[in-house]
């Protein structure tokens, strides 16, 4: 018996000595931001983290290294998605309330140029494989333009689309269509959708991440709260397991075989991907009500959640070390 004891003693012990997936090592207070915080992008050199205040109708610039807000640049039409492209220098803005898409230089702030979309531009990603960005808007479109602001061209998708990936090695775009409780397969080369998988186990399919190299792509739900894991080469669904409720914001690790879901339920989920077919939810770390977008930078080794005002509690950004 005493040796049992001393066993689970133990045990206990060395549990409680793993190191724990993320730890909180800074809070950046944003005083003057009200209402919804809505995406984010990362310059890594400078260690500069833009967010997206869609209620506040600002872009909020945080310096990360010293922790602390460095610049407020106003005038924007509740701002939602943000890319950033550093041999450029340049920071693109899409705003929900008309369609809109800023260029900010990256140095001064000033704005450079404003492409116009039919409504409610949203998610906005860089294809360093061709030198061009992507923009999600409107009632079922996704936008290509340069970095100098000239449209190039638009796809068809037939529902306003939310989070999509992008291929690094391939010419794939997938997109999470909501609306139609679908996720659609894009070749950027022909700018043709060239395959379209229903989502049979929840709906609001609203984030998504991608393992390019085990061809697998990650969906959260909404309604039921699930992490959707599907073989991107035919759309079978490999995986369906429960979440953090209210996710708008998820990412793969790929160093570390996980998945970091954030959820305005108030908690991070976080997975393991035992292989390509299995995973398992390591932990669910707190963080508070409505704070559901964030974002993940694998070179600083930082996951940062955006918590909105609570009564006398300010807006914030949590920096979370991975460990």
């Amino acid at each position: 018996m005493i040796e049992l004891t001393c066993c689970l003693l133990l045990s206990a012990s060395a549990l409680a000595q793993q190191p724990k997936p993320l730890r909180l090592v800074a809070t950046v207070p944003m005083p003057q931001v009200e209402g919804r915080i809505d995406h984010m992008a990362i310059d890594v050199a400078g260690q500069r983290l833009f967010v997206a205040a869609l209620g506040n109708n600002t872009l909020e610039v945080i310096d990360v290294k010293n922790a602390k807000l460095l610049r407020t640049i106003a005038g924007l039409h509740e701002p939602q998605g943000v890319a950033y492209t550093p041999d450029s220098n340049r920071i693109y803005v899409a705003n929900r309330a008309d369609g809109s898409l800023h260029i900010y230089d990256g140095a001064s702030f000033a704005m450079l140029k404003t492409i116009s979309y039919a409504s409610d531009a949203d998610n906005v990603r860089y294809d360093a494989q061709a030198d061009r960005l992507w923009v999600g808007y409107g009632e079922g479109g996704l936008g290509e333009f340069e970095q100098t602001g000239g449209k190039v061209r638009d796809v068809a998708l037939g529902a306003h689309p939310e989070s999509f990936q992008l291929e690094a090695h391939g010419s794939r775009i997938f997109v999470n269509l909501p609306p139609l409780h679908k996720i659609a397969a894009v070749d950027r080369q022909t700018g043709k959708v060239t395959a379209s998988w229903p989502i049979d186990d929840a709906t609001a399919n609203y984030p998504m991440a991608l393992d390019e190299a085990d061809h697998r792509l990650f969906v959260v739900c909404r309604h039921p709260a699930r992490l959707l894991v599907l073989d991107t080469s035919t759309g079978k669904l490999i995986a369906s397991l429960p979440v953090v409720g209210d996710s708008d914001d998820l990412f793969y690790d790929v160093a570390r075989k996980r998945i970091y879901a954030i959820g305005g339920e108030g908690a991070i989920s976080i997975f393991e991907q035992q292989d390509a077919d299995h995973y398992r939810e390591l932990q669910r770390i707190a963080t508070a009500a409505g704070a559901r977008t964030g974002y993940f930078s694998a070179d600083l080794r930082r996951l940062f959640v955006a918590a909105r005002r609570r009564g006398s509690q300010p807006a914030e950004i949590r920096i979370y070390e991975v460990e």
